[in-house]
């Protein structure tokens, strides 16, 4: 299997929960690739949701992008970021795509939205920021506050200072 592994989001995510996964799956010896549902390939990263912080530029569009090329996708949160990609249909099927076909979905912070509106939560047990417990609730998820829940092949974290959890356990997962 590849080890190939896609970050998907849009803009004004949280910047730690993009680059810090990158540079700790790189170290691991994966290959990353950033795309995004922006209309425009530089994207924006928040520090705490408030403040600016880089710009990254992807490397594909979504609608470039085919799911069959990678071994997981990784889901940066940033409250902005995630309400948005979430009610994007084309987002949805990406993610849809990697969990249909037994691949890894790695969603951390707010990035857990996009599972709810893809129809992935219902069922599952899920962490999350404590804010999404009544939403994925809701959706049919058992929330559960830990520093990384994993249920079949969907990985999910709290915040970024799960990073470097978070980080190990989609490694571990697209390693094995």
């Amino acid at each position: 299997m590849s080890n190939k592994i896609a970050f998907l989001l849009n803009s004004h995510f949280e910047q730690a929960e993009y680059a810090e996964v990158d540079r700790l799956l790189k170290e691991k010896g994966h290959e990353t690739v950033l795309i995004t549902t922006n209309d425009k390939k530089e994207v924006q990263a928040m520090e705490g949701d408030v403040d600016k912080a880089d710009t990254f530029t992807a490397d594909l569009f979504l609608s470039e992008a085919n799911a069959e090329d990678y071994a997981a996708v990784v889901l940066p949160g940033g409250t902005v970021n995630a309400d948005t990609i979430r009610i994007d249909k084309a987002a949805q099927d990406f993610v849809k795509s990697f969990y249909d076909n037994n691949k890894t979905v790695a969603a951390i912070c707010h990035a857990p939205w996009l599972l709810i509106n893809s129809g992935l939560a219902k069922g599952k047990t899920l962490t999350a920021y404590h804010s999404l417990q009544t939403d994925l609730e809701n959706a049919g998820a058992t929330f559960v506050d830990k520093q990384v829940q994993q249920d079949g092949n969907i990985i999910t974290s709290r915040n970024p200072d799960d990073i470097e959890a978070f980080a190990a356990a989609i490694d571990k997962a697209v390693s094995q």
